[in-house]
């Protein structure tokens, strides 16, 4: 787990953690918490299973860090904008203490480390693990402050939520192409900032939208680009997410990494997750990429499956029908 490299910095020496209180960015429930006492840190978590799992550990978890801290640690993330963000937070709530930085090559920590090293001293830093631990004392980095700002198609987004840049274009293929039936109420999984949902809104006939969202910045920028009454957010991990009753159709461009690996399980998990959302007469609309493989789980648990419009690069699905398992 990549946070061993805390753990062994401090067991060897080299790394002194100031007495007080931690604030911690990005460390999830997985990695090597020891180093990190339960009474004296508090988790910075967007990602409600990240979130709800710290909580059941009995670690303090917020979203919106406030107050003062002797320590920030930041778990580099691989979207480089949130890193920067988060870095910038760190400095605010330590403000003359000690920031951490703590990531994998891959998710780029050696170029952020050259950032800092333009602006800082750096006080230690460790390489192991495939990734690199360096430490700092907090300074002024609030022009890496960015927050919610609008991208290319005039939505309001954040550094690091999905497709900040603009709209994803597997989304707007599924878009495109919503049967003009669409109506009663939906459930989008996956919503993200909103795009998705805001084109299912076009649809008169639609009573309702459920925008499930496990980011909770992403779903933040959603609440802003959609005011329509009919929407009702929810920040939860649409695999596993409850609603109170089963709608008419599910809406989805569900995700398919693990950090960089590709897992089509997330997906299926997606799938299910519809199949037990819909009612008996219910749909599916989902657009996924052309090479992962959803015909069998769709068959499996969906008694009409019909492939719709696609590309060389996406593939949409009409399903119907959910069979109760």
């Amino acid at each position: 787990m990549a946070h061993s490299r805390i753990s062994i910095a401090v067991d060897s020496g080299q790394l002194v953690l100031p007495e007080g209180q931690v604030l911690a960015f990005g460390i999830g429930a997985d990695d090597d918490l020891s180093a990190l006492a339960k009474d004296s840190t508090t988790f910075v978590h967007p990602s409600f299973p990240d979130y709800t799992a710290l909580q059941r550990r009995g670690y303090t978890v917020t979203t919106e860090p406030e107050g003062a801290f002797s320590v920030a640690i930041v778990s580099v993330p691989r979207a480089k904008p949130l890193a920067r963000e988060w870095i910038a937070e760190a400095c605010r709530c330590a403000s003359g203490g000690l920031v951490i930085v703590d990531g994998q090559k891959t998710d780029g920590v050696e170029s952020v480390l050259k950032e800092v090293k333009k602006r800082v001293p750096i006080l230690g830093s460790m390489a192991k693990a495939h990734g690199r631990l360096f430490w700092f004392e907090a300074a002024d980095f609030s022009d890496w402050h960015h927050g919610a700002g609008t991208n290319s198609d005039g939505f309001q987004t954040m550094a690091g939520v999905f497709s900040a840049d603009g709209i994803d274009p597997a989304s707007k293929l599924l878009a495109d192409t919503l049967p003009a039936k669409v109506k009663g109420t939906v459930a989008d999984l996956g919503a993200g900032w909103g795009y998705l949902a805001s084109r299912v809104l076009e649809r008169e006939a639609v009573t309702k939208v459920h925008l499930i969202e496990a980011d909770k910045r992403a779903l933040d920028c959603a609440r802003s680009n959609i005011t329509d009454v009919r929407a009702e957010f929810h920040w939860g991990d649409a695999p596993t997410h409850k609603l109170p009753d089963r709608v008419d159709c599910v809406v989805m461009n569900p995700p398919f990494h693990t950090d960089r690996k590709a897992d089509p399980e997330i997906g299926k998990r997606f799938i299910l997750a519809a199949a037990r959302l819909l009612k008996p007469s219910g749909q599916l609309l989902l657009v996924a990429n052309r090479h992962l493989p959803y015909e069998t789980i769709l068959s499996d648990r969906f008694a009409q499956v019909q492939e719709g419009a696609g590309d060389g690069r996406f593939k949409t699905f009409v399903v119907s029908k959910p069979r109760r398992i």
